[in-house]
């Protein structure tokens, strides 16, 4: 019989290899259009909701907290599509930021008060990966598969979106259905890994992709690639050191990255001799 350890390996690495398909497509739209931090908005205001409801307590992880976590990034969806500055002094990125400082300094509030509140807030930081189980993975692939069957239809819409291609209305509706989109995986993902894994899950592997190729679907198949063996190494290191979960994984995701860009480099001047 598999042992527990090997049984929750495996189970994790199933998590992963699900959420790093459609993390790594969004991430391309991210990078490409300049949104660098708006997933770490959402990622944000989805453990504040969270930690609202540990304040109203309402157990963190249990269906209420993902509700609370969904009101969140419902209001982040909101803000993020209709708060765009006509300013050319202001860049978006701006606002975005400011978005999410205000995000955290209301978290520490709120955990402020309350019994174990930096306990808490750690959790939204680096989650807890003890807590996948066979049916939230089966639940998240099937929200998943549903997400990415939307983006496959509307790919179109999106990669104009991606383009500057869309007319100022338009860009408003379909930026509320992009952030809507990368909100509902965030509720997903972040009461297990955390916000700053959940944040390099959507953007270190588009990144190292970015540099290599310009294709959506090679970009994807590259970046999930990656991403899930630089995950494997870094769920096996947590394994083996007893490091926590996240840390390990972020790390060992940031090493890929910087090799990336090392490579990268060396692949431009040899091209430029």
């Amino acid at each position: 019989m598999m042992s527990q350890t090997a049984s929750l390996f495996l189970l994790q690495l199933s998590l992963i290899a699900v959420v790093l398909v459609l993390h790594t497509y969004l991430g391309l739209h991210i990078i490409r259009r300049t949104l660098i931090f708006c997933d770490l908005v959402q990622n944000q205001l989805a453990a504040l909701g969270a930690l609202v409801g540990i304040a109203l307590q309402v157990r963190y992880g249990s269906p209420l907290s993902y509700v609370l976590a969904m009101g969140g990034v419902l209001l982040g969806s909101l803000l993020l599509a209709l708060i765009k500055p006509r300013n050319r002094e202001i860049p978006r990125e701006a606002v975005i930021g400011i978005l999410y400082g205000v995000s955290v300094v209301v978290s520490i509030m709120v955990t402020d008060k309350l019994p174990g509140g930096d306990v808490h807030l750690q959790k939204t930081l680096s989650g807890y990966m003890e807590w996948v189980s066979w049916p939230l993975v089966l639940v998240t692939i099937l929200v998943y598969i549903a997400l990415l069957l939307f983006h496959v239809k509307t790919r179109h819409q999106f990669i104009a979106l991606a383009e500057g291609r869309l007319t100022p209305k338009a860009e408003r509706f379909w930026d509320f259905l992009f952030f809507l989109t990368e909100g509902i995986i965030t509720v997903l993902i972040v009461p297990v890994a955390g916000v700053l894994l959940a944040y390099a899950f959507i953007m270190i592997p588009a990144a190292i992709a970015v540099m290599f190729t310009r294709r959506w679907a090679g970009g994807v198949l590259l970046g999930w690639s990656i991403g899930f063996v630089a995950c494997v190494i870094g769920l096996g290191s947590s394994y083996l050191f007893s490091f926590p979960y996240s840390p390990s994984l972020v790390l060992s995701l940031g090493v890929f990255f910087i090799g990336a860009v090392i490579l990268r480099a060396g692949l431009r001047q040899k091209g430029c001799q």
